[in-house]
């Protein structure tokens, strides 16, 4: 398990530079756009972006969770290995829309102010969920 969780931590790592250079993108690509943004279309991806986090827990704790206990009692078990690491994949990759749903938004016309809490949400989750060591008994 060790190597998967080494290397579930090296996309980890990635995804979240990945997500400060949304950031900076996000900052230097110029907007085209004189009109102001449509706040309905920020509301909706709101919406979106809160669905996404609930998703997230809930994957969270169908794949990863379930996984790890399962693992903690039968550390051989190559199918609850490959649910465990599908998890964290999963969990990453909607980490990363939520934050792309931010810098969908600052294309758009809307602000850093407004845009920085998907930015944030979604590296703060990467961050919480990192991958943990499974504990034999």
């Amino acid at each position: 398990m060790e190597p998967q969780r080494k290397l579930l931590q090296t996309v980890r790592v990635a995804l979240l530079v990945s997500i400060a250079l949304y950031v900076f993108l996000g900052e230097r690509i110029e907007r085209t756009t004189t009109s102001a943004p449509d706040r309905n279309v920020y509301f909706a991806l709101t919406l979106v972006a809160i669905t996404t986090v609930g998703i997230i827990f809930a994957v969270w704790r169908l794949f990863v969770l379930r996984s790890e206990a399962t693992l903690t009692d039968h550390p051989e078990d190559a199918t609850a290995a490959r649910r465990w690491r599908t998890g964290y994949i999963f969990t990453y990759a909607l980490c990363e829309t939520v934050a792309l749903i931010g810098v969908v938004l600052r294309l758009m016309g809307f602000t850093l102010s407004e845009v920085a809490p998907f930015y944030i949400v979604g590296f703060a989750l990467m961050l919480l969920f990192g991958p943990r060591r499974i504990r034999n008994t």
